[in-house]
């Protein structure tokens, strides 16, 4: 490859980004972060620093500010690929406040192709996700599934985001992977990095650590009378850490393209395949933490999509990728980072 790729990875200090950009230096790419810590923790570089003994960049600034996003191209020079993350995530939020969503999701996403536009960027990878689906009448989900109509705003910004990557890829020459995950949980083998943000925590598998640690009374089930196995939400859980080796697999497979003529993106899943019910999922923490969970039963949250799960076939034929790690895995990563964050 010569010399190393760079990479600028946006949200490099949130959930997914974090575990990204510890999987990218691990495959000799060099890193560089753009990360406002509005959601985030700028301790978070020193956490990727301690697993890989290289400290990362991070210019703490905000993508819809276009004129400050072009300085860090300016400063940089060149770029080799771009994965961007950085996006408010949390459903009933944007259910709540859903112009925030759509200006912050939106602005950036349009600031950071046009300057992938200028820059000559190869290859540029984007963080969507399976909630584009909606509720999906056939399961699991291919990458034909056709979309339905979105749940939350958040779901509708990520929507809209492969919409207008897919009309500028028509006419450019950068490379486009689109990822739509399914649900990223878990944390890092070393104990030292999950998740960890300033967002109020609404996603299944912290809430569930988060009880179990004394963070919140309760843990609610949302929603037990859906027609599901035990009657709560059925999701796609995957470990981080191997979402984030996609995101590395994606950048390889945007490097031996090259510079191919403008073509529509590259759509994959990224999930295991398997869809695990809520209750599935707090009787898989009870096994691996040998404590039982404070849960109670409450009605059906506004957003929420019923049952999802994905169809991978295609993200492990191209990338040659595929989920290692098991939901007791998940569990058990998850849980242990909880407890070191309880003791600081």
């Amino acid at each position: 490859m010569g010399a190393r790729a760079k990479i600028l990875v946006t949200g490099g200090c949130g959930y997914i980004g974090s575990h990204t950009v510890i999987d990218l230096l691990q495959h000799n790419y060099e890193v560089v972060s753009i990360d406002s810590h509005i959601r985030s923790k700028a301790i978070t570089v020193d956490r990727i620093e301690k697993i890989t003994g290289t400290r990362i960049k991070n210019y703490a600034l905000d993508l819809c500010d276009a004129a400050a996003t072009r300085q860090v191209f300016e400063a940089e020079g060149k770029i080799d690929g771009i994965i961007h993350f950085a996006a408010l995530k949390s459903v009933p939020e944007s259910v709540d406040k859903p112009l925030l969503y759509y200006r912050n999701n939106l602005e950036s996403l349009i600031n950071l192709l046009a300057l992938a536009e200028e820059f000559k960027v190869g290859g540029f990878v984007f963080s969507s996700s399976c909630s584009v689906y909606g509720n999906a009448k056939d399961l699991p989900v291919t990458e034909e599934t056709p979309f339905t109509q979105a749940e939350s705003p958040y779901a509708h910004t990520k929507q809209m985001g492969e919409e207008i990557i897919t009309a500028l890829a028509r006419k450019s020459n950068t490379g486009f992977v689109l990822l739509r995950y399914f649900n990223p949980v878990g944390a890092h083998e070393s104990g030292l990095l999950g998740e960890d943000t300033t967002d109020v925590i609404t996603a299944v598998v912290p809430r569930i650590t988060g009880t179990a640690i004394g963070k919140f009374p309760a843990f609610t089930v949302f929603g037990t009378d859906y027609d599901t196995r035990d009657g709560s939400c059925v999701r796609d859980y995957i470990h981080v850490m191997d979402i984030a080796h996609a995101h590395t697999k994606a950048m390889q497979y945007l490097q031996q393209a090259g510079d191919a003529p403008a073509q529509a993106p590259l759509v994959l899943n990224l999930g295991t395949g398997n869809g695990v019910t809520v209750l599935e999922a707090i009787a898989s923490f009870e096994k691996v933490s040998g404590q039982k969970l404070n849960y109670k039963r409450g009605d059906r949250r506004a957003g929420d999509v019923v049952s999802i799960y994905a169809n991978n076939n295609k993200a492990r034929q191209i990338l040659h990728w595929e989920a290692r790690r098991d939901l007791d895995d998940m569990m058990r990563t998850a849980w242990v980072w909880e407890q070191k964050m309880s003791k600081g």
